[in-house]
């Protein structure tokens, strides 16, 4: 049976071999505050494609996160503004600090964060804000720095599905404070695990590059609170490769989005759209339907590896267990269905996923 997995991730020979020279050199990973080798070489090509000043590579989109917020020096009594239709993980960063994630609700247009939802429950207690690209899609950038401005608030961009978006020729990432991005399998490009975050403040990376490596500068001269973070230089080299290739994996994203738009746009169902300025990375394809996990069964019985993203928002997660009444989430969680449009998706298979959504509905 034909079967066209949601997300995958694309490596080829050039991967292969940047591994396998990595493994006969031997020096699989750097305990020096610039980092390995690889590590540097991966950071500049970051700086390069999302025009920031500074990269710093860690571990995993998670890593990122918390190191974000032990930057911002946040810790336990504080409150981080975060939306609760993302992936825990938004959620659990904030927690490892000793942090209170507060969840606000997300706007129907594009599952981001709400701004008006968002100042209504800024307090004294108010420490940082963390809006989540979700989908690959921009949050509101111009309501969310005139509401950073006013309270005087940092913004960390949770940007691990969003690498490539782009709003008035800016990348995600960038509009703030520092931006955070995952490099995990399912993601437009990967390093297996792996994470980095972006920021144009020296001091954020000066203290980005400690927090990575336990507090320290020069070994065993901790100076502040850090964590084990680094990236390994395996990693790093994949990712060094999948950089170069990440241009092309766009391309074809976005033609298969515009391709799936044409073929389902006479249909009853809330389709993805770009806002004025924006340019998406196409990461997930997401609709939304009435009856959705009938049409979902129907789609996995034909191979088609459709998915959920997310039919438990984090405040109803059994952990997180709460009260909060966040409608327009709730109303996600039940409607949302994403597609299959990543560079191995054939035009084919773009036609066969709308026929196959059409004879469903």
């Amino acid at each position: 049976m034909l079967k066209i997995p949601i997300n995958i991730p694309i490596v080829g020979k050039e991967e292969i071999t940047a591994v396998t020279s990595i493994l006969k050199n031997g020096a699989l990973t750097s305990a020096a505050n610039q980092g390995g080798k690889h590590v540097q070489n991966f950071e500049k090509s970051v700086t390069s494609f999302v025009k920031s000043k500074y990269a710093i590579a860690v571990n995993s989109g998670t890593a990122a996160l918390q190191a974000a917020l032990y930057a911002l020096d946040i810790k336990n009594g504080d409150e981080v503004l975060v939306p609760s239709f993302t992936f825990v993980a938004t959620a659990n960063a904030v927690v490892s600090t000793g942090a209170k994630p507060v969840f606000v609700d997300i706007l129907k247009e594009n599952y981001t964060i709400d701004p008006d939802a968002l100042e209504k429950k800024i307090t004294k207690k108010t420490r940082a804000i963390i809006p989540v690209h979700l989908y690959g899609n921009i949050v509101n950038v111009d309501r969310l720095s005139e509401i950073s401005r006013k309270y005087n608030l940092p913004i960390i961009e949770d940007s691990a599905q969003s690498l490539g978006s782009m709003y008035k020729g800016k990348y995600s990432g960038t509009f703030f404070d520092m931006g955070c991005y995952s490099m995990y399998p399912a993601k437009v490009m990967t390093s297996g695990e792996g994470g980095f975050i972006v920021t144009n403040s020296k001091k954020l990376r000066d203290k980005l590059l400690m927090i990575r490596n336990h507090g320290m500068v020069h070994g065993y001269d901790t100076k502040m609170f850090g964590l084990n973070l680094r990236l390994p230089e395996i990693n790093a080299a994949i990712a060094t490769v999948q950089m170069k290739k990440l241009p092309n994996f766009l391309k074809i994203r976005k033609q298969n989005a515009e391709l799936l738009t044409k073929l389902l746009s006479d249909l009853k169902i809330k389709l993805p759209t770009q806002r004025k300025d924006e340019n998406l990375n196409w990461y997930l394809y997401t609709i939304a339907v009435e009856k959705r996990d009938n049409i979902l069964k129907k789609l996995n019985k034909k191979g088609i590896g459709a998915a959920s993203y997310y039919p438990t928002p984090i405040h109803k997660t059994p952990f997180y267990k709460q009260n909060t009444k966040l409608p327009v989430t709730d109303w996600a969680s039940s409607h949302v269905l994403s597609l299959p449009i990543h560079p191995k998706v054939t035009r084919k298979n773009i036609e066969f996923i709308a026929k196959t959504i059409r004879d469903a509905l």
